[in-house]
């Protein structure tokens, strides 16, 4: 179980939950640089390895993971925690780079800005305004004020551009696991299908088939083993909506795995990935593998989570 994030006794998961919470709070100020396909492309890893080297040089307090501990013990006053992100959505104007708590977004951000981001924001909390996305003139100083973001309501990518996209500390601070845990410890697995049932959610692809129907005739069936696959390949040209939830937020792909292991019975997991997307193999292989070893025990449950078969798409042969 490598680290022991999912643990038999609940009030394991529950205290990791609340300790990252308050490591995650610790941070007086995050760094969030897009490292989605589009902005990685555009330089946006070179730029975060960048402003980790001035923060060194400069002495000042960061932190790229969650610190584990009891209260006051994740670090010195006035830490910023540096992040790699998942995908911001606003890939034309990238590379980006979110700060947090003010909700400042820099845009077409070049390695020659990092040193104005480190003394103008980090140090003196002032706003470099030549980064702000503009529009006919106009500076848009807050992410959620930009047109492009101003009506959007994010479900499945909630965390997508806001949390470190390999982290499951970050993960758990942000209630990760928690819909699993109450899955494994209160509900039976008829009830998990109820819930799913009644939440209406569906399939994201073009039928939109209820997932609450799938899950009920898989659970039926009596032969064994079952499987739970995750199909990540999406044929449709620039449709990205697997890719993003796949490179920004891995976690919950296997969360959403295991509850669906649970309500139907399975005991083997495999996630199904074009070979085009190395950013989202390589952050699932990290969720998956990682802390968990790629067994995911508790409450008397397992699942197996295997490997991660990619395929070619259909322009290869």
């Amino acid at each position: 179980m490598g680290n022991g994030f999912i643990a038999n006794e609940r009030r394991g998961l529950q205290e990791k939950r609340e300790h990252y919470a308050q490591a995650l709070a610790a941070e007086q100020r995050k760094i969030l640089v897009c490292a989605g396909t589009g902005c990685v492309s555009s330089g946006s890893v070179q730029i975060y390895e960048r402003l980790l080297h001035l923060m060194r040089e400069q002495g000042l307090p960061y932190a790229v993971e969650l610190r584990e501990g009891p209260a006051g013990a994740h670090g010195p006053s006035g830490l910023t925690g540096i992040k790699k992100s998942g995908c911001h959505g606003f890939c034309e104007m990238g590379p980006l780079i979110l700060i947090e708590p003010e909700g400042y977004l820099y845009t077409q951000v070049k390695l020659e800005d990092c040193g104005k981001i480190i003394d103008k924001t980090i140090r003196k909390g002032d706003i470099c305004t030549d980064l702000l996305y503009h529009r006919e003139g106009i500076p848009y100083q807050t992410r959620k004020e930009i047109p492009f973001y101003k009506k959007q309501t994010r479900a499945v990518l909630e965390h997508c551009g806001i949390i470190n996209a390999e982290s499951i500390q970050e993960y758990l601070a942000c209630g990760g696991y928690r819909a699993f845990e109450q899955a494994l410890f209160t509900l039976s697995a008829e009830q998990v299908i109820a819930e799913i049932t009644a939440a209406n959610l569906r399939g994201r692809g073009g039928a939109g088939f209820p997932a609450g129907i799938k899950w009920q005739e898989v659970s039926r069936q009596a032969a064994l083993p079952k499987y739970v696959v995750c199909n990540g390949d999406e044929g449709d040209p620039g449709a990205f909506m697997d890719r993003s939830v796949m490179e920004g937020d891995p976690h919950r792909i296997v969360e959403g795995m295991l509850i669906a292991a649970k309500a139907v019975g399975a005991s083997r997991g495999y996630i199904y990935v074009r070979a085009e997307y190395p950013i989202a193999v390589s952050r699932l292989q990290t969720a998956i593998i990682g802390p968990f070893g790629g067994t995911h025990p508790g409450n008397g449950f397992q699942l197996y989570l295997g490997d991660i078969p990619r395929s070619w798409g259909l322009c290869r042969r």
